[in-house]
C-alpha cells in the first residue's frame, strides 16, 4: 500500500475511499469487529501476507482507525478507536449486501 496522501476532493466518499477502498483494509477490518487484537490474529483468515498487514495496520493507526498498544516495539494490541467503531454499520450493510447478492449457487441449494 502506498503512503496515504490526504485527498482533497470536496467529497466525504471520495476522501473515505482513500483508506477504506483498500481490499485488506476491509478484511482487517472484519477480523477486528470479530475479536482481532494482535497481528498475529489477523493473519489466518484474510490470506494477507506479513509485510502487507503492516502496512496497512500502519495506515489504519495512522488514520485514527485503530489505536496500538504500546505504540512501538513488538506484542502490539490494536484495537478499534470511535472512529473505527463507526465503521460498524458499514460493515454490517457490506456482510448483509454479500449475503444477499452474492451468495454462490451451491451455497444457495443446499
Amino acid at each position: 500500500m502506498e503512503r496515504f496522501k490526504p485527498s482533497r476532493s470536496p467529497c466525504p466518499v471520495g476522501r473515505a475511499s482513500r483508506i477504506l477502498g483498500d481490499r485488506w483494509v476491509i478484511l482487517i477490518l472484519r477480523e477486528a469487529f470479530l475479536g482481532a487484537t494482535r497481528f498475529e490474529e489477523f493473519l489466518p483468515n484474510t490470506g494477507i501476507n506479513r509485510a502487507a498487514l503492516t502496512s496497512r495496520l500502519t495506515a489504519m493507526v495512522e488514520h485514527g482507525i485503530f489505536d496500538r498498544d504500546p505504540p512501538t516495539g513488538k506484542r502490539a494490541h490494536y484495537r478499534l478507536t470511535e472512529a473505527g467503531q463507526a465503521l460498524a454499520p458499514i460493515m454490517a450493510a457490506m456482510r448483509d449486501w454479500g449475503d444477499e447478492w452474492l451468495l454462490d449457487e451451491a451455497a444457495a441449494r443446499r
